[in-house]
């Protein structure tokens, strides 16, 4: 037997490891939070990476996830080992064979991060609307709650299904698990064939349709004999949870690991038990051990396998002691009594007291909750007052916790001051934005520290669904015991800030504890930072006394050759001042993280980060922080006065990183939302703008019709129009005849919405005829002109728009009506947007656009 080794993965990885070893045939389509499944799968066999049969599986990417999930039938009626990896409206698509795959009692194991389904509108983050929806279908459902139990459980479901023939639906919770890094033992190749029975896959094979041994299967059955066959298969599914528990017993004689159907964690003689599945479990279990150790009597019981629910296990896993139960969905089943966890646990003590299953006496209160939607946070503090509500008289028969229900009042109170973090836990937080390579770096330092220490690990990055540009939060753990908190950090040691007008946006200093260190880019450099802060992010330093750090690492990236990827600067700014690695083992380890990530682009690219990494430590600097604060500026106000009262009571409140204050009576019933709400956002992303040469410029309009975000934007008008314009604001005359003589024209650009992307620049034919390289739009740098332009922009939304009943719908004129999409959260140089936008300028609000789900809806 070869020996295990600790590896730092995301909870993806762990699974599509296991899965990609133990299949044949993998049918993929691409949805998030699940597509890093089948990547890496993809990317796997591209390798000739074989299973442990020897043999490279077969990775097909369909056209949908219904197709993915037809190839999976075909292919396992072929006798092939399969699976595929979906999520959310992907897993509805795949119901119909679902309901086929089970019917005909198929081996096979498929894997889920679990995710929302759309209802009011779309969610890419996690919860268990999807998995929820195919209870029905006759798949056994295993539920994860970390990345190890999610690398495990991959196995565990699919040797118990090859015994079982029921197949199964694995779970774990979308982003909280799958895009979780974390230290876990590896399962090896040996490992896997201990659990794969080669008899049982035989018996598979023989029940292939093959032309060597012809049966039919799939025929349409009347009234006579369909219920009959339905019931023919109750004593698989009646005889699956054992197997699975066998299967779960086998597992811990191999590697330790010790799983159960429903596993209780808490006080010996508990009388109140939170019942939970997935990540939340574990959440639930650190706050119970918490409360237990101040004299109360608690205990959780983390469900595993969901489906087929097994009465007998379940009591068996019940204290007698118990005296009240909540239960905890991830979802909401409207119309229905309670979410599908309760009614499964109510159920099951109505009948294990008609059966004689519990000791006589007082039944005990069961009650429900919902908890952490579209990946809403679940903490401690939420934990606790599940416990809370189980002490009261008469507890909420149904409640919501984590959200504040004004208007039907089913929410629990929640004690934000609760904390249960051990001191033994270092905590990191970095601010970034998406694509700016912080969440690359921190998954880097994390593997770092895990594979050259004997601490544990553990990574969490709170993603907008804006992805490019948008703020990112990273959470970072490390500690000599292990680690099982899949919540957000609320106070770090160290924090550090990527993008220095982040500090203006949010209250970025709010998850620093006293004493912390805290890490700054400053593009100001080490002189000018502590001027340039606000009086509000000046007073939480002093206050907070916190380790001031600065350094400018877009000016250190750009001279080592990197442009705008400061992520390898941060990374060893943060090894070099946290302590948790010595500093030259922390340089060391960094290059080789850098040769590794990047070694397949050249060795320019990783002389480039190398070069990086040496020239950081000079350009890191302490700030001496003064007694008291002496800026004359505070954060500006997150929308202006001028925004709608809509705008300034929720958008506002989102866009500073404080939606979840928000109450349910602030929303729309109905997930309808008011229209232009984006430009109040001024995400302020851009390092460079556009600026316009006006004497070189052709009036092409080009710059305008590219532009994906409609950040820049040209005018035609009466020169009578610029009485009262700014003094920097540009205009010449138009070249044209379509508007009359006297006609001005301006080329503008929005300084608070341009992403920097360059595509205006790349389009622009106006050219210096003796310098054909200086064109009608240059670069240059944001910061010294933004509030010139932004002036200038507010100057140009003033004048008149053009009537488009007026203009011939070609490229130029088609530029002068206004555009109605404007300011999308799509990644910077979108190609769809743009399309979206023309659509607006070609036919003004006489149209309706349904946009597939994707960033720029």
């Amino acid at each position: 037997m070869s020996s295990r080794r600790m590896i730092t993965v995301e909870g993806n990885e762990a699974v599509a490891s296991v899965a990609h070893r133990l299949s044949e045939v993998i049918a993929i389509y691409p949805i998030t939070p699940s597509s890093p499944m089948g990547e890496s799968a993809d990317e796997w066999s591209s390798k000739d990476q074989q299973n442990i049969w020897g043999v490279v599986p077969q990775v097909v990417e369909m056209q949908s996830e219904a197709g993915a999930a037809g190839a999976v039938h075909g292919a396992l009626q072929a006798g092939a080992l399969t699976t595929t990896f979906t999520a959310s409206q992907g897993l509805l698509l795949m119901i119909p064979n679902m309901y086929k795959i089970a019917g005909e009692l198929t081996p096979y194991c498929m894997h889920v991060t679990a995710r929302t389904i759309a209802s009011h509108g779309l969610s890419i983050f996690g919860d268990h609307s999807d998995v929820m929806a195919v209870r029905q279908t006759g798949f056994g459902m295993l539920a994860s709650a970390s990345v190890q139990e999610a690398h495990d459980l991959a196995c565990i479901g699919t040797s118990a299904s090859l015994k079982a023939r029921v197949p199964f639906l694995h779970f774990f919770d979308g982003f909280r698990t799958s895009h979780e890094v974390a230290k876990i033992e590896e399962l090896t190749n040996d490992d896997l064939r201990e659990m794969i029975d080669e008899d049982l896959v035989a018996g598979m094979r023989e029940r292939a349709l093959t032309p060597d041994n012809p049966v039919l299967r799939g025929t349409a059955q009347n009234p006579d004999v369909f219920f009959q066959m339905q019931e023919a298969r109750n004593s698989y599914h009646d005889a699956c949870p054992g197997i699975v528990q066998d299967t779960m017993d086998k597992f811990a004689s191999l590697t330790g690991r010790k799983y159960g159907l429903f596993d209780y964690v808490g006080h010996p003689e508990a009388e109140k038990v939170v019942v939970i599945m997935c990540s939340g479990a574990e959440t639930v279990e650190q706050t119970s051990a918490y409360l237990n150790g101040a004299g109360e009597k608690t205990g959780v019981i983390k469900v595993r396998l969901f489906r087929p629910f097994s009465l007998d296990h379940f009591i068996s896993a019940l204290p007698t002691s118990v005296r009240a139960i909540a239960v905890l969905d991830r979802a909401k089943e409207l119309g229905a009594l309670g979410e599908p966890l309760y009614q499964d646990v109510a159920t099951a003590l109505f009948q294990a007291k008609l059966r004689g299953m519990r000791s006589a006496g007082a039944d005990p209160v069961v009650i429900g909750g919902r908890y952490g939607l579209a990946s809403k946070e679940f903490s401690p503090a939420m934990a606790k007052a599940g416990f809370d509500e189980l002490g009261h008289d008469n507890p909420k028969q149904n409640f919501s916790v984590g959200v504040t229900d004004d208007v039907t009042g089913l929410s629990l109170e929640v004690d934000d001051a609760f904390d249960i973090e051990s001191d033994s836990v270092t905590r990191a937080v970095f601010f970034g934005l998406g694509s700016d390579g912080t969440v690359g770096a921190n998954k880097n330092s994390i593997k770092i520290i895990a594979e050259n220490t004997d601490n544990d690990a553990q990574g969490y990055f709170v993603y907008d669904s804006k992805k490019a540009g948008a703020i990112t939060i990273s959470h970072l753990r490390f500690s000599p015991d292990s680690l099982n908190s899949p919540y957000l950090i609320k106070e770090a040691d160290f924090l550090a800030c990527h993008q220095f007008n982040l500090l203006d946006q949010q209250d970025v200093l709010r998850y620093a504890r006293k004493g912390a260190t805290f890490l700054l880019n400053a593009p100001c450099g080490k002189d000018a930072a502590w001027d340039k802060l606000s009086r509000s992010v000046q007073q939480a330093i002093i206050e907070k006394e916190l380790k001031f750090y600065v350094i400018d690492a877009d000016a250190v990236a750009e001279k080592a050759g990197m442009g705008r990827r400061i992520n390898t600067v941060m990374q060893t700014c943060f090894f070099a001042i946290s302590g948790v690695l010595e500093r030259d083992e922390a340089i060391a380890q960094i290059k080789g993280a850098i040769k590794k990530t990047y070694g397949s682009k050249g060795q320019k690219v990783v002389d480039l980060n190398f070069a990086a990494v040496d020239q950081t430590l000079a350009n890191l600097h302490e700030i001496s922080v003064p007694g008291q604060v002496t800026a004359n500026r505070d954060r500006p106000p997150v929308v202006p006065d001028q925004a709608p009262d809509f705008v300034k009571q929720v958008t506002a409140m989102m866009m500073a990183g404080k939606g979840d204050l928000l109450p349910v009576s602030a929303f729309p019933v109905d997930g309808t939302w008011p229209l232009g709400t984006t430009k109040w956002e001024r995400r302020n992303l851009a390092r460079e703008i556009p600026v316009w040469i006006e004497e070189l410029c052709i009036q092409c309009n080009k710059c305008a019709l590219v532009c994906p975000h409609a950040a820049i934007r040209v005018k035609a008008y009466a020169e009578k129009e610029l009485e009262g314009a700014p003094a920097s604001f540009k205009s010449m005359d138009y070249k044209g005849k379509e508007f009359g003589d006297g006609t001005k024209y301006t080329v503008q650009v929005a300084p608070e919405d341009c992403t920097g992307c360059k595509l205006c620049v790349r389009v622009c034919p106006g050219k210096d005829k003796a310098n054909p390289e200086r064109l009608s739009l240059e670069m240059k740098p944001q910061t010294p002109l933004r509030d010139d332009e932004a002036e200038n922009f507010g100057f140009f939304l003033s004048l008149p728009e053009t009537d488009r009943s007026k203009l011939k719908p070609n490229v130029k004129l088609s530029q002068f009506c206004q555009p109605l999409f404007e300011f999308s959260g799509a990644c910077l140089g979108c190609g769809e947007t743009p399309y979206i936008k023309l659509i607006t300028q070609l036919y003004g609000d006489r149209v309706m656009i349904a946009n597939a789900t994707g960033c720029s809806s």
